[in-house]
C-alpha cells in the first residue's frame, strides 16, 4: 500500500519525530453528526425548539474530513498515534451510521486493522479488534462483511491461539471473532471452525478446575470468559442438530465452572447454562437432565450466597443473576425486560435474545440505542422491522416541556425519600446480616 501524503506535516509532528497530537473524536462531534445523519430517528428528549439551523452538508464534510485524517493516522509510525486514531474511529462508528463513507474505504480500513493486530502491542491490538467489530456492525451481513471477515478471521484466530500474545489482546480478538462470525453467517463451515477455535480456549477451564478442585483462578480466566461468551453467541445461530451435539458435549461440564473463584466466570457459566437449557427444551419438550437436583442446589447456593470474604457489590450482582438462572433451569421462566430507544420499545423475553443484546451493547456502549433505531442489521437481528421515520413536527409533539419534567422529577424525588425513610426506620436496629 502506498504511503499517504503527509500534508501539513510541519505542524502535525514536532522536531525529533514526536508523535502527532491527535484531536480525538469528541462527544460534541457525535451529537452534532447524529442530528445531521438521523434527524428522523432522534430521541425526543434531544429535540430543541429554538435551536439554530444546522448545515447538514457542511457538518457531513467536516466529519468525513476528520475521519479521513484518522484513517491516515492508523498507518503512522508512532504506536500512540495509531492507537488514538483507532479509538477515535471507534467512537465515530459506535455513535452514528456511516455506511456510505465506510463502503468506499472498507478495504483501506481492513488493511489498517490487520496491520495493527499483526504488528501492534496489546493496547493497539485491542483497539483494532474493537474497530473490526464496529466495522462489521456498520456494514451488516452482506458480501462486504464477508470480505472483511475473510481477511481478518485468520489473523484473529492466530492471536487467540497464540500463547505468547497478551491476555488482553487474545481476549479482544476472541470477542471480535465471535461477533464478526455472527454477522457473517452464510458459510456454515466457517461458523463451525470458529466455534471450535473458541471451544479449544474455554475448555481449558474445565481441565484447570479438575486439576484444582474447582477453586482456583488464573490470569487466563478473562480469556476463557470471553471465549465462552463468544461461543455462546454463535451457538444461538447454529442449526438444531449442531445445537444438540454441543449441549451433549458441554451441559455436564459447565457446572464445574460455577465453583470458580472469579465472579465473571461464574456468571458467564450460569448464563450459558440457562441458555443451553432454553435451547434444549426448544428442541425437545421432554428434555430431562439427570443431575438436576445437584445443579439446582449449586445455583440456589449462588443465588443466596452470603460469604463474608466476597465484596457486597459482587454478592448483589451474583445473587441477582443466579436468581434468574435458577428460575430458568428449575421453572422454565425468564424475567422479561424492556429496552427503550427513542419512541420505540423492545422486549427481551428469552436468554437467546438477552445474550445477543448484551453482546452488542458491550461493543456499542452508549451508541446502542442509536443503532437500534437506525441500523438495519441490528433491527433485523431483533426483528424490529424498518426504521421508524419521525419528522420534526412529530418529535415536537412528543417532547415533554422543561416545567413538566421538573414537576415529575420533584414528585419522584419526594416519593423515593418517603420510601427510603420508612425502610431506614424498619431496619435501624437490624444490623448487618449479609
Amino acid at each position: 500500500m502506498a504511503k499517504p501524503k503527509k500534508r501539513g506535516s510541519n505542524h502535525q509532528r514536532g522536531a525529533g519525530g514526536q508523535p502527532r497530537n491527535v484531536q480525538p473524536f469528541s462527544d460534541e462531534d457525535a451529537s452534532i453528526e447524529t442530528m445531521s445523519h438521523c434527524s428522523g430517528f432522534s430521541d425526543p428528549a434531544s429535540f430543541t425548539e429554538d435551536g439554530p439551523e444546522v448545515d447538514e452538508e457542511a457538518t457531513q464534510e467536516d466529519l468525513e474530513y476528520k475521519l479521513k485524517g484518522f484513517i491516515d493516522l492508523t498507518l503512522d509510525k508512532s504506536a500512540k498515534t495509531r492507537q488514538a486514531a483507532l479509538e477515535s474511529l471507534k467512537s465515530a462508528f459506535s455513535s452514528k451510521i456511516l455506511y456510505e463513507f465506510i463502503m468506499e474505504r472498507r478495504m483501506t480500513l481492513t488493511d489498517s486493522i490487520e496491520r495493527c493486530i499483526k504488528k501492534g502491542k496489546s493496547d493497539e491490538q485491542c483497539a483494532a479488534a474493537g474497530l473490526a467489530c464496529l466495522l462489521c456492525v456498520q456494514m451488516g451481513s452482506g458480501i462486504e462483511s464477508e470480505e472483511i471477515f475473510k481477511a481478518l478471521g485468520p489473523v484473529l484466530k492466530k492471536i487467540v491461539c497464540d500463547g505468547t500474545a497478551s491476555i488482553q489482546a487474545r481476549q479482544a480478538c476472541a470477542t471480535c471473532l465471535g461477533i464478526c462470525c455472527f454477522i457473517v453467517t452464510d458459510d456454515i463451515t466457517e461458523l463451525y471452525s470458529t466455534m471450535e477455535c473458541l471451544e479449544n480456549i474455554f475448555m481449558k477451564a474445565y481441565q484447570r478446575d479438575r486439576d484444582t478442585n474447582g477453586v482456583s483462578s488464573t490470569h487466563n480466566t478473562v480469556l476463557h470468559v470471553s471465549a465462552l461468551l463468544a461461543w455462546t453467541l454463535l451457538l444461538t445461530i447454529c442449526p438444531m442438530n449442531e445445537v444438540k451435539k454441543k449441549i451433549e458435549m458441554h451441559l455436564n461440564k459447565l457446572p464445574s465452572l460455577l465453583s470458580c473463584d472469579d465472579l465473571n466466570m461464574r456468571i458467564a457459566a450460569g448464563e450459558t447454562l440457562a441458555l443451553l437449557f432454553e435451547l434444549a427444551r426448544e428442541t425437545d419438550a421432554d428434555f430431562f437432565y439427570e443431575d438436576m437436583d445437584l445443579l439446582t442446589e449449586k445455583l440456589r447456593a449462588l443465588a443466596t450466597d452470603g460469604n463474608k470474604h466476597r465484596a457486597k457489590v459482587d454478592k448483589r450482582k451474583q445473587r441477582s443473576v443466579f436468581r434468574d438462572v435458577l428460575r430458568a433451569v428449575e421453572e422454565r421462566d425468564f424475567p422479561t425486560e424492556m429496552v427503550k430507544f427513542g419512541p420505540e420499545r423492545m422486549y427481551i423475553d428469552c436468554w437467546v435474545k438477552k445474550q445477543t443484546y448484551e453482546t452488542f451493547k458491550e461493543i456499542l456502549g452508549s451508541g446502542m440505542q442509536y443503532h437500534l433505531q437506525s441500523n438495519d442489521f441490528l433491527r433485523n437481528v431483533f426483528e424490529l422491522g424498518p426504521p421508524v421515520m419521525l419528522d420534526a413536527a412529530t418529535l415536537k409533539t412528543m417532547k415533554i416541556s422543561r416545567f413538566e419534567r421538573h414537576l415529575y422529577n420533584s414528585a419522584a424525588f419526594k416519593a423515593r425519600t418517603k420510601a427510603r425513610s420508612k425502610c431506614r426506620d424498619k431496619r435501624a436496629d437490624v444490623g448487618e446480616f449479609f
